[in-house]
């Protein structure tokens, strides 16, 4: 049977869903799909335990189309980015540079949420709005285009026709492998070990990142759990290393994660279990195709630093809308995707290079090296234009 919608999104993650909530909250028809329901208990089997830093442009997006209200009283403000480096021949702090966001604004950084609670409710606020069907258990199995429309065939047999189909399904992407779209990847060696953690020193809305070698040691803040001060650890490590942690009982895990994070909160005790996730860099070679958009993973993949990945593929969203809200009569069309192309494509692989070179750095092991980057980091903080600059642009909103 066919069906009609104005946007069909292929891919229910965090990204997706909150596309289907933006397009529905502006009057547009809109189908989501995704092969896999949402998992949206914490502590249930193949739940998400990594975290959400929503920045100010994408907290700003959630207000605007209706999600802020459901998620600010479970949401950590991140009021102070704290940058570590405990290079030397132990690991304790030796340089600590704190970029404050009242030095640029009057509001946090962002906020912090689980991807989890995340899933639970934007599909919940899905619900009520009349013009959006998520359809969980569905995937996109084919996908024909003409330059007037698209065609796509669901795994259920369904055929649904629709001006725009955006590609949200991931760095695997089944709609950019239909539309022949090239992407290139830079592999690490790397994974990272997400969970939660509760320590005795409260965080104080502050997000910590530790660099020594492998990857950075990231405590980013979450609400209290459990009558504790809890934080989201994401720790990268070189894979040999991270597989060998994820296998530790779970006393010495603490002992290890708690060395670590250099003991700045304490002793660290796993208040979830562990989740390991390969990392890589990945870009799409362009956004668009015949009445086809790009956005989040199946357009770019970076490592889980300065809470850029989402905030990137909101920066995508955001750009759509305004090209759809502008023309809407050309939903989907050749002007409409190429504007968005040339939007995107520019700041993007600005963003990949940066983050790229501020992982590889923060892999460094030779001593030598680690020296460098503790010279260059109390020097790049020294000069505060540089560093307001810096943090504007880690906001992305210059």
């Amino acid at each position: 049977m066919d069906q009609t919608c104005d946007i069909l999104i292929s891919g229910g993650g965090i990204a997706g869903l909150t596309a289907a909530a933006a397009f529905g909250a502006v009057g547009f028809t809109v189908i989501c799909v995704d092969p896999t329901p949402p998992v949206t208990e914490r502590d249930a089997a193949g739940s998400d335990l990594r975290t959400t830093a929503f920045l100010q442009p994408a907290q700003a997006l959630l207000e605007d189309c209706g999600l802020w209200a459901r998620l600010e009283s479970d949401a950590a403000p991140l009021q102070v980015m704290r940058i570590v480096d405990a290079g030397g021949e132990r690991p304790e702090p030796r340089v600590v540079k704190d970029f404050n966001a009242a030095d640029i604004s009057g509001k946090p950084f962002g906020w912090n949420l689980p991807n989890w609670l995340l899933r639970r409710e934007i599909t919940a606020h899905l619900a009520t709005l009349p013009n959006v069907d998520f359809r969980p258990g569905t995937s996109t199995t084919a996908l024909a285009t003409q330059t007037s429309g698209a065609q796509v065939r669901l795994s259920d047999d369904s055929t649904v026709r629709t001006r725009l189909v955006l590609a949200a399904d991931g760095r695997a992407s089944p709609m950019r492998e239909a539309a022949g779209i090239k992407v290139k990847t830079s592999r690490y060696g790397q994974k990272a070990l997400a969970f939660a953690v509760t320590h005795p020193v409260a965080h104080e809305n502050v997000s910590t990142e530790i660099h020594r070698s492998g990857g950075p040691f990231t405590l980013v803040p979450l609400p209290d759990y459990q009558g504790k001060p809890s934080s989201a650890v994401v720790w990268m490590e070189r894979g040999p290393e991270a597989q060998r942690l994820m296998n530790l009982p779970a006393e010495e895990f603490e002992a290890a994660m708690t060395e670590r994070s250099c003991g700045l909160f304490g002793h660290l005790s796993l208040a979830s279990r562990r989740t390991v996730w390969p990392i890589i860099s990945q870009s799409a070679q362009r956004l668009n195709g015949e009445r086809l958009a790009l956005m989040a993973e199946a357009a770019h993949v970076v490592p889980p630093i300065g809470a850029q990945g989402l905030n990137m593929s909101l920066g995508d969203l955001r750009a759509l809308l305004k090209l759809a809200e502008a023309r809407p009569e050309g939903l989907g069309d050749a002007e409409m995707l190429a504007a968005y192309h040339k939007a995107r494509h520019s700041e993007i692989m600005l963003r990949l290079r940066g983050i790229d070179l501020l992982n590889r750095t923060s892999m460094l092991a030779p001593r030598p090296l680690r020296d460098l980057r503790a010279f260059g980091l109390n020097a790049l903080y020294s000069l505060a234009p540089v560093r307001r600059t810096l943090m504007q642009m880690g906001l992305g909103v210059k």
